[in-house]
């Protein structure tokens, strides 16, 4: 069964901060979760607002619970609102529904863990993860 290395957690996160930089994006935080949901990357730039880590992982945790990257989840917060405040409740309120949590899926597209970056646009967001995902030799999947 893959797994997401160390090493592929901590390129994801540089390489999606060196992406954001050319962009000249905001400051972000990026957390890279594993396939359990468990913490295996972070970094916040300097000048990150206050709780950017907690909606980055959000982000990504909201991801993993329903193995569906972010950009799918804030469709479904549109259709059904209720259901995503309630499934929100229940995830101990890391779910945040909007893109920038980004599923990370390995050769045989089995899920081995997600990213949520916060900070910029959402749109942004994702495209820093993507970004990241993608220079660790992974597949991206935002939803």
């Amino acid at each position: 069964m893959p797994t997401l290395t160390l090493d592929q957690a901590q390129t994801i996160v540089a390489s999606a901060l060196g992406f954001a930089r050319a962009q000249a994006y905001q400051p972000l935080a990026v957390v890279v979760l594993d396939a359990r949901g468990v913490l295996k990357a972070f970094a916040a730039e300097d000048g990150t607002s206050l709780r950017r880590e907690e909606i980055a992982r959000g982000k990504a945790h909201g991801g993993l619970s329903f193995g569906l990257g972010s950009r799918a989840l804030a469709k479904r917060a549109v259709e059904q609102p209720h259901f995503i405040a309630a499934v929100t409740h229940a995830v101990g309120g890391s779910l945040v529904p909007v893109p920038g949590g980004v599923l990370i899926r390995a050769d045989d597209r089995t899920i081995i863990g997600a990213v949520g970056i916060s900070g910029d646009a959402s749109d942004n967001d994702e495209a820093a993860a993507i970004a990241g995902i993608a220079a660790a030799g992974l597949h991206a999947d935002p939803g």
